[in-house]
């Protein structure tokens, strides 16, 4: 096995400087906190744009099926441009969960999502953790029946790739969103919205079953929990960086309030938790990339990079003042997203608790 190399390459860096470029143009705070106040959150013309334009949806979809033959190194990238800006795309479930999960099915569904045309979702709850028991909450007999709560970005799917057991075992279906209810619920995170996927008796082509759909479900959940790590340093920039540009330009008592030393130590402490965070969510992706060590790097990037994520935002809300506690100011936006992904493909606590399992760590 090669050593891991966590040093962004220069294709990397050309991609993250495109996807910033269009997100900076397209999904600045103004137009993201505006769509929180709409009946349609999601910016549909920017996702079109991402996944299409720019080719983000096929990043990890091998040529052969219509994709760029990239990997999860290319995707974490895009995952990190999106946690700093919390634009309202269902990337994590559609490139993400949706494409993962078919990867090696070799399915026909594989080039319309690569391409753009269609947006997908996994029909999994999305506290759902890697190493959980196959979804038993949707039976196929002919045509499937049951429900499934609180799926990413299932407001906005147009295919489900559905987990669901029979008389022969487990299996993975896709099934048209029109044959399906979808009833958004509450969501703490206002930018990547949840729903229950409702199935009563709804026309389902098998896609793979047995071991097979075992393996594809785990996969996807794996991948998206490795990937997530990449978005939560997003977030955990913007915090940073944000929170030190309003910093320089606040002052008290004649001098700048980032220059106080209560605050400096609170910063540093920040940027040591960046830096953390990125190497272990580099490390998640170079491993999913490469086929080494996945379980573990997964398990230490989501252990780790998850409080860090919701103790950045924190941090900005607290050392911005009066404005950070604001509806008006976006800070509140990747607070909610930082708290949501904590709880996303199984808790902090349950990573350690598998990663103690991996290693042979005694209890």
């Amino acid at each position: 096995m090669s050593s891991p190399n966590l040093v962004y390459s220069d294709v990397e860096e050309d991609l993250r400087a495109s996807v910033r470029s269009l997100l900076a143009d397209r999904a600045g705070p103004a137009e993201v906190l505006g769509r929180t106040e709409t009946a349609d959150p999601y910016d549909r013309n920017l996702w079109h744009t991402l996944a299409a334009d720019l080719g983000a949806a096929g990043l990890m979809v091998p040529e052969a099926h219509g994709g760029h033959g990239a990997s999860a190194r290319e995707t974490a990238v895009v995952l990190e441009e999106l946690g700093r800006s919390v634009a309202p795309v269902p990337f994590l479930g559609s490139a993400v969960l949706a494409t993962s999960a078919l990867l090696g099915t070799g399915d026909e569904l594989l080039p319309r999502l690569a391409s753009g045309e269609l947006t997908g979702a996994l029909a999994v709850p999305l506290s759902t953790a890697p190493g959980s028991p196959f979804p038993a909450t949707v039976r196929a007999d002919g045509t499937l029946t049951g429900e499934v709560r609180t799926v990413a970005d299932a407001s906005v799917a147009e295919v489900f790739v559905v987990p669901a057991t029979s008389a022969d075992g487990p299996g993975l279906y896709a099934v048209d969103a029109a044959e399906t209810t979808v009833a958004e619920v509450v969501s703490l995170d206002l930018t990547r919205r949840i729903a229950d996927v409702t199935f009563s008796g709804a026309t389902a082509r098998p896609i793979v079953r047995g071991a097979a759909a075992e393996s594809a479900v785990d996969s996807a959940l794996t991948t998206a929990a490795g990937l997530l790590a990449s978005e939560q340093t997003g977030l955990t920039e913007w915090a940073l960086t944000e929170t030190v540009t309003y910093l320089k330009g606040r002052y008290q008592f004649g001098r700048p309030v980032g220059g106080f030393q209560s605050l400096k130590h609170r910063l540093a402490t920040l940027y040591t938790e960046l830096v953390g965070a990125r190497a272990a969510a580099r490390y998640a992706a170079d491993a999913l990339a490469g086929g080494y060590d996945v379980p573990i790097a997964v398990a230490v990037a989501q252990a780790r990079v998850s409080p860090i994520a919701v103790h950045a935002t924190e941090e900005a809300i607290q050392l911005h003042g009066g404005i950070g506690m604001t509806w008006e100011h976006p800070a509140h936006l990747y607070l909610k997203r930082a708290k949501s992904d904590e709880l996303a493909f199984g808790t902090p606590g349950r990573h350690r608790a598998r990663l103690a399992d991996l290693v042979e760590l005694p209890a």
